[in-house]
């Protein structure tokens, strides 16, 4: 839940905006809710104090619908004082509905957990902190610092259930079928005799089910989700398929997540053997002194056949930096990142950021 006006987030985790009051009766998962507007709709954006005003006036159902996730998950506020308007109006709302001093009021407590801007503070320890809200003293966890990237680090450690991904795809199935039309129904006790086509939604134990899916060109179409998610159950799908000699598979990355693949040092083995071969001899032909890769395109002295590989040669002589590879690769079309070129310098990216 946000209120800034820019689309730094969803870029970033890939969820959906909802905005202003399309936060009535969504589901929250895998959503950015922005309360106070967005650039990409600037008749929903609040302003001005008359904004703030009928924002007020309107905003009782969605603070209904905010309620219960701060209720049901915990809650990190950053970006906010404790003297913040904004999180006393959290607060208020909160203990209007939920009485003091009760089981319920406890958990909200122990869930809550302001981080505060202190400059040039290395500050690691979350303190109790008191509030007066509606007359009564509540304590709340704080942390002021300025180290945002140890708290951020400690948030990825943190280990869930089931990826946003998979939920994402199950979420997917389910739409299909609120909508209607033509559902088809199987009862199966096999999950072997469906076919790849077929969009499933299995109910059952774990005893009975065994849920696999993606295959080694899924995994490199979803590469950079995958490693952001840490998702070692999906990574060890490798174990279940083979990896040839000339393939290109991007596995120094994956093994960083997920130390267990069979033939780990094999097949990393195959892809330096691979990228050696290639970079020998076809990309050290292409010596240039570019230093991105949007110059290397632009540079209409290179034809558009050999552009790739003097991009390869400019990565493998670190003349062209990883973070410049990364969000060429990122910002490639789905279309353009199933031929072997994308699977030839991802694997160089993934060998470089993840050998060592």
């Amino acid at each position: 839940i946000t209120t800034n006006y820019d689309c730094l987030l969803e870029d970033i985790f890939g969820f959906n905006p909802l905005i202003g009051n399309d936060i009535l009766l969504s589901n929250p998962y895998g959503s950015i809710y922005k309360i106070h507007g967005c650039i990409t709709d600037v008749s929903k954006m609040i302003i001005t104090a008359e904004d703030y005003k009928q924002f007020d006036d309107q905003y009782e159902l969605i603070r209904a619908q905010m309620l219960s996730m701060f209720i049901h998950n915990p809650i990190i506020f950053i970006g906010y004082g404790i003297g913040d308007e904004n999180i006393q109006k959290v607060l208020r709302t909160i203990f209007s509905y939920i009485p003091l001093n009760t089981p319920e009021a406890d958990k909200v407590r122990h869930n809550f957990l302001l981080v505060e801007y202190e400059k040039d503070s290395s500050n690691h320890e979350i303190t109790d902190h008191d509030i007066i809200v509606k007359g009564s003293n509540i304590r709340i966890n704080k942390l002021r610092t300025d180290d945002y990237k140890n708290l951020y680090q400690n948030l990825a450690t943190i280990n869930l259930p089931i990826s946003a991904m998979d939920v994402r795809k199950v979420q997917s199935v389910v739409k299909e079928i609120y909508a209607g039309g033509t559902i088809k129904v199987m009862i199966t006790e096999n999950i072997d005799d469906l076919k790849n086509s077929d969009r499933i939604l299995a109910i059952g134990s774990e005893k009975t089910l065994n849920y696999q899916f993606l295959t080694k060109p899924e995994m490199i179409r979803d590469y950079f989700k995958i490693i952001e998610e840490a998702n070692s159950s999906l990574i060890s799908l490798i174990n279940k398929q083979t990896i040839s000699d000339s393939e290109y598979f991007p596995i120094y990355g994956f093994g960083v997540v997920c130390p267990d693949i069979d033939n780990l040092d094999a097949i990393k083995q195959i892809q330096t053997k691979n990228l050696a071969r290639f970079i020998r001899e076809k990309a050290a032909r292409k010596i240039h002194n570019h230093k991105t890769i949007v110059s290397i395109i632009a540079d209409e002295t290179i034809a558009d056949s050999y552009k790739h590989t003097a991009i390869m040669y400019g990565v493998s002589s670190g003349q062209i930096p990883l973070e410049d590879v990364e969000q060429y690769l990122r910002n490639l079309p789905e279309s353009q990142r199933k031929g072997s070129d994308y699977r030839r310098l991802l694997c160089l990216y993934d060998k470089k950021k993840y050998k060592s």
